[in-house]
């Protein structure tokens, strides 16, 4: 049977293109033509070629700046993907439990991200932060605003309590998702725990690890809000990632070049970084598939 084609369904999907044209491809192409041109203002633009795009990658300013952002982005999956999937193995799967936990768990999500800098800025602070005043109690020499140390640590931390939720939650949908008839079988065999979950658990999971990866990879590679709240990107330049870098060239030094430059390289490597992500896991999905199968 011939399926047949109706070409009148794209006027449906046609006020979705231009929503699309207007809030991504046209601001993308005004980006792009800045980072080709320079001016000496009066809105008078002259042709640069790839001169920001040569400035930007033999710039050390550039490189450290990606790779605090690569070490942040690192740290935080090592941290936020366990520890998700701790949390949502031990979760109750019925019972009033479940309602009141996944509440709990949603809660740091709805909160705003200048907000969440906002609260870390007052908790974290020697003064009259409830962390910074009882670390400082207890004899520990903590202040986010003068060590780099005290600095990252305060960041990952804030963004492992507003992150680690989304993976709790993704994580717990796949759990839930699991036949009984899967713990029966493995109880009969006298399965252990570890085996359940490296033979059941994990596989079911594979799917949203793979969004919770590609997710929490993307926003903690674009991070700009909280830590730019706390610490400003200091003290010094240790928390100063690409986003506030970009932010402080674009809008501090009013440099438009060499900012739309760093914006579409940052743009790439992000592209980048997710499709090698995306396409490392699924590979290994399909593997662990044909595996099965032939088994």
């Amino acid at each position: 049977m011939e399926k047949t084609w109706n070409n009148k369904a794209w006027f449906l999907v046609l006020p979705v293109l231009v929503l699309v044209a207007f809030s991504a491809v046209i601001p993308l192409m005004t980006v792009v033509n800045y980072s080709v041109q320079d001016t000496f203002g009066n809105n008078e633009f002259f042709w640069a070629g790839t001169d920001w795009y040569v400035e930007m990658l033999s710039s050390d300013r550039f490189w450290n700046a990606l790779t605090r952002n690569l070490i942040f982005s690192l740290v935080i999956l090592a941290i936020e993907i366990p520890l998700g999937i701790f949390i949502a193995l031990n979760m109750p799967k019925t019972g009033l439990g479940v309602p009141v936990c996944l509440v709990l768990m949603a809660l740091p999500l709805l909160i705003p991200w200048n907000v969440v800098g906002t609260i870390w800025q007052v908790f974290g602070r020697v003064d009259i932060g409830f962390l910074g005043h009882y670390l400082t109690v207890l004899g520990i020499d903590y202040n986010y605003t003068q060590d780099p140390v005290d600095a990252w640590v305060t960041v990952i931390v804030m963004d492992v309590w507003h992150w680690t939720s989304l993976v709790v939650l993704l994580c717990y949908a796949g759990l839930v998702s699991i036949p009984d008839a899967y713990y029966q079988a493995a109880k009969i065999d006298g399965a252990s725990r570890f085996s359940v979950f490296r033979y059941i658990q994990l596989p079911k999971m594979k799917r949203v690890l793979l969004i919770a990866v590609l997710l929490r990879f993307m926003d903690s590679f674009m991070i700009y809000t909280e830590p730019f709240v706390v610490t400003g990107g200091g003290p010094g330049n240790s928390t100063t990632f690409l986003s506030i870098d970009l932010v402080k060239m674009a809008v501090g030094q009013f440099d438009l070049g060499p900012a739309a430059a760093m914006s579409i390289i940052y743009f790439l490597i992000i592209l980048a970084l997710s499709w090698i992500f995306y396409t490392v896991m699924t590979s290994s999905d399909a593997a662990d598939s044909n595996a099965a199968r032939k088994d």
